[in-house]
């Protein structure tokens, strides 16, 4: 454990590229194979407008990085955050409970805030107006999402206390967690369920991506599943029932435009149409 932390406190901006490119190319394959749903559209072209908003999710955390370091070895340097204040516990522990953490604050807090306040479900909506979710959907962030997120990450960096090397542990498997759970793969339905016991499994996720309430409001995890579960906002849905999109939204040229996506939030306030759970 301790090899593979000295390894992401030092990890260079190359290999963390290559981690990126080689999930979505692995996914992407795997598409392919196993598709859960056998999508009518040309998928280079479906992928262009996700990949930009992966380019500018990058680029803006690539800016703000020194942020993290920053924040990062104050907290270290001052024996600050939770995972500090705990009593000593074993590496392996001490990491996973850092990584865990990191996921909260990060991904969980964040996505749920974002769904719960206006103006930011506004940001986010562009993640949920791809009428064919797959692994190229991961990314699809508006850049004001980007920076967003990137702050409830850095709250999570200041109150775990995480050092450089969880942190960026933790950005690694969040990059191949969100490309696996949004990856268009048809798992064996138990294969499926018993991975969602630990984290977020793909048809776990692409409930999320449902298109009207309360759907769209739940499962809104990215590595583990344990917070959606903790928090009572786990919920399911036949893999066949799925429909990707905002009822509100259902514009696809809009939403497969670049400009038009830059310029989605900016909309009048919409939310998805409430329907019964469906059984």
């Amino acid at each position: 454990m301790e090899a593979i932390l000295n390894y992401f406190e030092t990890i260079p901006s190359a290999h963390r590229s290559i981690i990126l490119v080689s999930g979505l190319t692995f996914f992407w394959l795997l598409e392919g194979a196993v598709p859960l749903f056998r999508f009518k559209y040309k998928k280079w072209r479906h992928a262009v407008p996700n990949i930009f908003f992966t380019l500018t999710t990058i680029v803006i955390n690539f800016a703000l990085a020194f942020l993290f370091l920053m924040t990062s070895d104050w907290v270290t340097a001052n024996d600050f955050g939770i995972i500090n204040w705990l009593p000593q516990m074993p590496l392996w522990a001490y990491i996973i409970l850092g990584v865990l953490l990191l996921d909260f604050f990060g991904a969980y807090l964040s996505h749920y805030v974002e769904h719960q306040v206006k103006p930011l479900w506004m940001i986010h909506l562009v993640h949920h107006t791809d009428h064919e979710v797959d692994t190229t959907t991961a990314n699809r962030h508006h850049p004001l999402e980007s920076v967003i997120r990137f702050s409830f990450t850095l709250l999570g960096i200041f109150l775990v206390g995480a050092p450089v090397g969880i942190v960026m542990l933790y950005q690694s498997l969040s990059i191949v967690a969100t490309q696996f759970s949004h990856a268009n793969i048809k798992l064996p339905s138990k294969i499926d369920e018993l991975i969602s016991w630990v984290i977020v499994s793909p048809d776990m996720h692409k409930v999320h991506h449902h298109y009207m309430l309360p759907y769209t409001d739940s499962n809104y995890g990215n590595i583990f599943s344990i917070w959606d579960r903790l928090f009572g906002t786990f919920m399911k849905l036949d893999r066949e029932a799925i429909v990707y999109g905002v009822d509100t939204f259902p514009d696809r040229e809009e939403n497969g435009s670049v400009i038009g996506l830059l310029k989605q939030p900016f909309h009048k306030y919409r939310r998805p149409t409430s329907i019964k759970r469906e059984e």
